[in-house]
């Protein structure tokens, strides 16, 4: 491993890895993840694929070494100087809002050229049986949604979308969360740990938090990606996605005590407004470009 002169362990984030703010002897910081040497393979994996990303031009934690040491399993990556893009993008412009989401949008595009392996099992029965289990385990759990089954509806209406969907590399979990505001100014990406294959259309289904924190940049991430022609279809899979989603947020909630459920509650909630119960698959929150730019159809 490289030698670092100082080391502050980072307190941020659900990842199970020990992350440390790390400084060489020539003053250059350096993210260093450690993670249980159990986890060799699949922290290698992530590694090789976060290099295949940064091959793309990719504005984010650079890979720089893997490999194992006392502690178990360890990647360095390049450290950002910026700020968490959750926590400032309200003070932007709403021109720069929207700027930053069509980034957002233009980077996950770039992301999702790269293909999945072609031994992935299809789409339709691999999401299928994960939708199924997610209504099971919501119809076992003690807390439900006021018109949660709006929800259900929409999945049993909506699930033949499923059929022929394409697969590919997927960051796992591309939300404003998870993206930083470098002090060039620059959108950063983050935190590749949770990797997937699958439809790319799916790696949307978390733009609830940007769209809560953000609507401008959670349209713009949607008008970045498709060039701002975005078709009837992706809308469609989106809210099945995000239903799928919604259903399970609360029994996952509960072992992390009653702030976190009250959140998913109030999420659910949102969501059905947004969607009117499930009944207008483009959300209110959306203002497409037309809008943004034009002071009379949307915000200014």
């Amino acid at each position: 491993m490289m030698n670092f002169i100082s080391k502050e362990p980072i307190d941020k984030g659900w990842s199970g890895d020990k992350k440390y703010r790390v400084t060489d002897e020539n003053g250059t910081k350096y993210l260093l993840r450690i993670s249980d040497i159990a986890q060799h393979d699949i922290k290698q994996s992530e590694f090789d694929m976060m290099k295949q990303v940064a091959r793309l031009g990719v504005s984010m934690c650079q890979p720089v070494e893997f490999g194992t040491c006392d502690d178990g399993v360890y990647s360095i990556q390049s450290w950002i100087d910026g700020e968490d893009a959750e926590e400032t993008i309200a003070a932007q412009s709403d021109a720069k809002q929207y700027a930053y989401g069509l980034e957002a949008g233009s980077i996950l595009r770039k992301i999702h050229s790269i293909p999945a392996p072609a031994i992935q099992e299809d789409w339709q029965s691999r999401f299928g049986r994960k939708m199924d289990y997610k209504i099971r385990k919501y119809g076992e759990c003690p807390i439900k949604y006021e018109n949660g089954q709006a929800f259900i509806d929409y999945i049993s209406e909506n699930r033949h979308l499923l059929k022929n969907r394409p697969q590919t590399y997927q960051h796992g979990d591309y939300h404003i969360g998870n993206m930083m505001l470098g002090n060039d100014s620059k959108l950063y990406i983050i935190d590749f740990d949770r990797y997937d294959f699958g439809d790319p259309w799916e790696e949307f289904n978390r733009i609830v938090w940007c769209a809560q924190k953000s609507p401008l940049f959670a349209s713009g991430m949607v008008d970045g990606y498709f060039d701002s022609d975005v078709p009837l279809e992706f809308w469609k899979l989106l809210a099945l996605y995000i239903s799928s989603n919604t259903l399970s947020s609360v029994y996952w909630a509960i072992p992390f005590g009653q702030e976190e459920v009250n959140t998913m509650l109030n999420q659910a909630k949102e969501v059905l407004t947004w969607y009117d119960n499930m009944r207008n698959p483009i959300p209110a929150w959306y203002l497409n470009s037309e809008k943004v730019h034009n002071p009379k159809g949307g915000r200014q």
